[in-house]
Formats: structure tokens, sequence, C-alpha cells
């Protein structure tokens, strides 16, 4: 009864300390994970190298996958790089096995674990901030520690009720024929994942294993067997996850299945020969480290045998799980509200589409095609603005440091000019402006002037989202192209300001000598009016889209 006793309180002790380690790290890292897996992932290989980093980082390949998800949703990654993160997740998710296999069965470490344990709390119960965060990180991975010398003396008591050859003799193990050895390997394949399933945690589970091995519980070919398992079992967790999620978080949660699947089959077709490489070091390595190796091994070799074919492979996970959604309800997705990072980013390029949109459609209007594009589009464009403004309101959590915070101030102002441009773009399509009337043509040349260029500041937002493989990071730099559109609709929008005043006293000024009458005089002021409002709102959004909104507005 004690040796069960222990073995679970090692487990659970294990699985707490990781997950207060992991939730220290994760505070610890702040929007500095976001930023980094954004830029790391410019290609399916940097992101697989970048993906194991950070998971070895941060310890958690769930926040990784959770944080590729949002990053996928908004555009900032393609699904191929997010499949390249998820993909370097699973191997640097192996680097707990290391830490148990090097560290956690060879050594007592309770009497160093309990006062780590002690500094860290204080430090996460009277600090603030990032001191609390390492706190949890520190008394987290004490309490890993811990759990280990208490899953180790566990084992310990196992071992003398339970002998490797109470379990099924597997492939590679001596005088075990074809036959037996693949039946005893699939039914400690399945073992090992129901372990993960029930535990939740694959680096738990071979944490039993590597502590059974050492304890005599298991043998090395047993161990290798379970390990496989166990690697499968993690797939469950990510696709009772994926359930009610979005197409993407599914495409991923698909991806990973099949992932551990394939690498399972390659793993299943190469044991014989793995494990008698393994039993060929045995002299030199101790198993604990050789089983901590396969495990890494085992998630290297599918990534290599995947990643080369990453375009072929997403291919058959979007046919498998085609996306019904439309192309906002894909970038809105809830999943993306977990960071304020991301869905900042996530409305900024949302904003951008439909700001080159709407200034397509004036810049069309104003030379000389059809009067109705001005206000054609406008209601969708009414309706996307109110998603936004919902999606907004659903934030989660406020922004981490000061910058974030401008950010989302800045996304707040843009879309307030945004839904005033549809609102005008709304009252109706323009009137015919006389071409006689040199202030009247200056107007509609300086409005599509800021169209214009508000178009060419959208259109360069959005293309940094387009599914390609070269997809932007997360970032808002500028080009100096873009400057200077911005600098062209800044003149233009502050000129046609100054000129609604001239042409308001000019055209009421005509009514009297019978140039013309009152009511076409008030069309025209009105008109110019609302093309002064217009290319203010345009020129603001796009201000704001670039995290250029401080310079002050025109009056008047």
């Amino acid at each position: 009864m004690s040796t069960t006793v222990a073995i679970l309180g090692g487990v659970g002790l294990f699985l707490l300390g990781m997950a207060v380690m992991t939730d220290g790290l994760k505070a610890l890292a702040g929007s500095a994970l976001r930023v980094a897996l954004g830029t790391a992932a410019a290609t399916p290989l940097s992101g697989a190298f970048w993906g194991a980093i950070v998971t070895l980082l941060v310890q958690s390949s769930s926040a990784v996958t959770m944080t590729t998800i949002g990053l996928v949703n908004a555009g900032l990654l393609t699904f191929p790089q997010g499949l390249g993160l998820v993909f370097g997740a699973n191997v640097g998710t192996t680097g707990t096995g290391w830490l148990v296999a090097l560290i956690g069965v060879r050594v007592s470490l309770s009497a160093y674990a309990l006062p780590l344990i002690f500094i860290g709390a204080l430090a996460k119960l009277l600090g603030g901030g990032r001191i609390a965060a390492a706190g949890s990180a520190l008394a987290g991975f004490a309490l890993v520690l811990y759990g280990l010398t208490t899953l180790q003396q566990g084992m310990g008591g196992l071992a003398e009720s339970l002998h490797p050859s109470d379990l099924p003799a597997v492939l590679g193990a001596p005088g075990v024929g074809w036959g037996t050895g693949f039946v005893g390997l699939m039914a400690l394949i399945v073992i090992g994942l129901a372990m993960t399933a029930v535990m939740q945690s694959s680096t738990a589970a071979i944490a039993v294993t590597i502590s059974a091995f050492y304890a005599g519980a298991v043998s090395l070919e047993q161990g290798a067997a379970l390990i496989i398992g166990q690697n499968i079992g993690t797939a469950t967790s990510s696709a009772l996850a994926a359930l009610g999620a979005s197409t993407t978080a599914k495409r991923l949660a698909l991806a990973y299945v099949l992932f551990k699947i394939i690498a399972a089959l390659i793993a299943i077709g190469a044991f014989p020969f793995t494990t008698a490489l393994m039993n060929g070091f045995t002299a030199s390595v101790d198993g604990m480290t050789l089983l901590a190796a396969y495990h890494t091994a085992y998630n290297v070799i599918g990534v290599a045998v995947l990643l080369p074919a990453t375009q072929w492979f997403t291919r058959v996970v979007e046919r498998l799980l085609p996306s019904r959604q439309t192309e906002l309800q894909r970038a809105l997705d809830p999943s993306v509200l977990a960071s304020p990072v991301i869905a900042v980013e996530t409305v900024r390029r949302v904003l951008a589409d439909i700001l080159a949109t709407n200034a397509a459609s004036v810049s069309t209007a104003l030379s000389g095609g059809e009067r109705g594009p001005a206000a054609k589009g406008v209601p969708a464009a009414a309706g996307a603005l109110g998603e936004v403004r919902d999606f907004l309101s659903e934030l989660k959590e406020p922004p981490e440091t000061e910058a974030e915070r401008l950010r989302l101030t800045s996304m707040l102002h843009a879309l307030d000019h945004a839904s005033r441009l549809a609102e005008v773009l709304a009252e109706g399509e323009f009137p015919n402006l006389p071409a006689d009337a040199p202030l009247d043509r200056r107007a509609a040349e300086l409005s599509a002037q800021v169209m214009h260029a508000a178009q060419t500041v959208g259109q360069s937002i959005t293309a940094e989202s387009a599914l390609s493989a070269q997809a932007s990071p997360i970032g808002w730099s500028v080009s100096p192209e873009i400057v200077a559109a911005l600098s062209e609709a800044e003149g233009a929008a502050r000129e046609l300001s100054a000129l609604k005043r001239d042409h308001r006293a000019t055209t009421l000024a005509s009514v009297a000598p019978g140039k013309l009458v009152a009511a076409d005089a008030f069309t025209r002021i009105d008109a110019v009016r609302r093309l002064d409002r217009i290319a203010h709102h345009a020129w603001r959004s796009a201000a704001h889209l670039l995290g250029r909104g401080d310079h002050p507005e025109p009056k008047g």
C-alpha cells in the first residue's frame, strides 16, 4: 500500500510541479513568447528548430501549440509554418526526460528541493511581476525534483514485487520470437498510451518509465516500448482540446495526431534494430540515458521524415478538415483572445483590409467611374467592423507592457475612424461635381490622393499576412514607401481641410450674382464637406494602423 501511495504521490507532485513551473516560465516570457515564435517561424525548418528551443525553455509544448494556433488564426503565420513550430515542440518536450535520466533518479534531491520550494513560494507571495513569476518557476522546478525523489522511492518498493519477466516480452529481448515479441510490443505500447492518457502528461509517464527501469521493474526493451505508447498518448489531450475549437485548432490537432502515428509506425518498424543498437551501448552508457536518448531520437526522426513533406502534409490535413468559415471568422477566432499581442495584430490586419477595400471604392468613384461604388460593400464593411468591436470587447486579459497598451489604443483609434468612414460612405453615392468649378475639382483630386495613399497603406499591412512562405512576423516596421504614402495622405487631408473653408465662402458668394441657385450651392458644400470627412477618417485610420497616430489633427 505504501508503495502505491509513494508512486501516486510522486506522480502527483511531478505533475503539480510541472504546471507551476510552466506557468512561471510563461509569465516570465510574457509577450516575448509570442514575438519569438512569430519571428522564428520564417520557414518550417527554422520554426521546428526554434519551436524545440522555446518549448525546452518554457517546458510546455501545449503553450507553444496554443500560441501557434493564435498566430496562424491571425494570419501572422501560414499553416505550414505553424506545423514547423508544432513539430519542433515535440522535440523540445523531450528535455524533461533528460532531466529525469541525468538527475532525478540518480540523486536524492529532497534535501535541496524543500528549501527551494520555500524560497520560490516566498518570492511568489511577496513579490510581484517577474519576481513572482520567477518564484513560481523555482518552486515548480523544486516540486518536480521532490516528486521524482518520491517516485524513485515508490519504484524501489515496486521492483520488489514486479520483475521484467512479469511483463510481456518484446522484440529484441534475448530468446523472444517475432510473433511473441510483436504481440508483447503492441501490448506495452497500449499500456504506455493508457498511462499518458490517464496522467495527461507524456513527461510524467516517461518519468515513471525511467524510474521503473532504474529500480529494475522493466527492461530496456520494455521501457522503449512503453515510450512509443506514451508518445502516442500525448495526442489524446490535443484531440480533446480541439473539440469545439476553430478549424485551425482542429487541423493542428489532427496534424499532431498524424505526426504521432507516423512516428510510432517508424519506431515499430525499426524497433528490433534500435533495441539492438541500444544494447550495444549498454557497456558504456547507462540505460536511463539510453531511454532519454531514444525518446528524443524517436521525435527527431519523426520530424526529419515529415518536415521536408510539410506542403504535402498540409494539403492532406486541409482536405481531411476543410474549412467552412469565412476569412473574417478564421481571423477573429476566440482562441486568439488569450494573447493580447496576437489579438491586437489580428484586428490591425482586419482593419487594414477593410480600409484598403473602402479606399479603392472611393478612388473608383472619384476617378470618374460608376457613381455607386463608394457605397458598394459598405454594409459588409460595417458588419465586419461590428464583429471587430465585439471581438475586442472579449479580450481576456490586459496587455502586459506599455508598448502593447499603446498598440491596443492605436487599434481602438483606427477602429473608430474606420467606423466613421463607413458611416460617411453609407450616406449615399457622390454627386456630380461640376467640371468648371476649380475648387470642387481640386477637392475631389485631394480626396482621391488620400484614398490612394490609404489604400497603399492598407494593402501593405494585409500583404504581411498573406498565406505565403514569406509571411511576416509580428511587427510594425514601416518601409520608406509607406512613410511617403502616409505623408502624402496627411498633406492632402490638411490641404482639403483648409480648402473646405474657402470653397464654402466662394460657393455661397456665387448665389447673389445668380451664378448658382441656393439649393445647388448647399449641395456642392455638402459634397466637399463629405469629401473632407472621408479623407480625414481614411488618413487617421491609416496613421493609427501604422502606430503613427500621434500627429495633431487639423482643426475645422
